[in-house]
């Protein structure tokens, strides 16, 4: 007769966000490489986002890392309003130990010619290469999260045209350097 094995549930730290989660295996070493998906909406305050981490287990501690932080379409869309544009880049750039895909998301008060949109992209990918080549993956997505990437940036930003809202729709691992 075959003995069946069980499936347990194993904590699951997260420090970006101080949580302790639970996944579902028959043994420790097969939640490496694993993912899951987390809903920081609630801790964020009605900000729609949806963050990717990828488990690593170190001395017999499963570890969550985050790989993607994506703000949620319906997030966006509650937030457009009729009058206004938009304006949204994706570009690689490298920082000290990956290489991330960044997807800038802007909208503006008022509708505003090519040029400022223009403007506005290229200020937005330049202020952004500046500030994340010198920093680690870890304290980006940190910052993400605290909200101490966006606000500087729309306030360079503002020199150029307000906006109404400044945000990363998109921050992920690309490949780890």
């Amino acid at each position: 007769m075959a003995q069946i094995k069980k499936k347990k549930f194993f904590d699951v730290e997260i420090p970006l966000i101080n949580k302790e989660t639970q996944a579902q295996a028959y043994e420790l070493k097969e939640l490496e490489g694993r993912f899951i998906k987390y809903d920081l909406t609630r801790m964020l305050k009605g900000k729609g986002v949806e963050a990717n981490f990828k488990i690593k287990v170190e001395n017999d501690k499963a570890i969550a890392y985050p790989c993607r932080l994506s703000v949620m379409p319906y997030f966006l869309k509650r937030i457009m309003r009729k009058g206004t544009n938009y304006v949204e880049d994706s570009f690689s750039v490298n920082c000290k130990d990956a290489q991330l895909r960044v997807k800038p998301f802007l909208i503006t008060r008022r509708k505003v010619s090519r040029a400022v949109r223009k403007a506005l992209r290229v200020k937005a990918k330049e202020e952004l290469i500046e500030y994340i080549k010198d920093k680690t993956s870890e304290i980006l997505f940190d910052d993400l999260v605290k909200n101490k990437l966006q606000k500087p940036l729309s306030l360079k930003l503002k020199k150029i045209y307000p906006l109404s809202l400044c945000e990363i729709r998109v921050f992920e691992l690309e490949k780890e350097i």
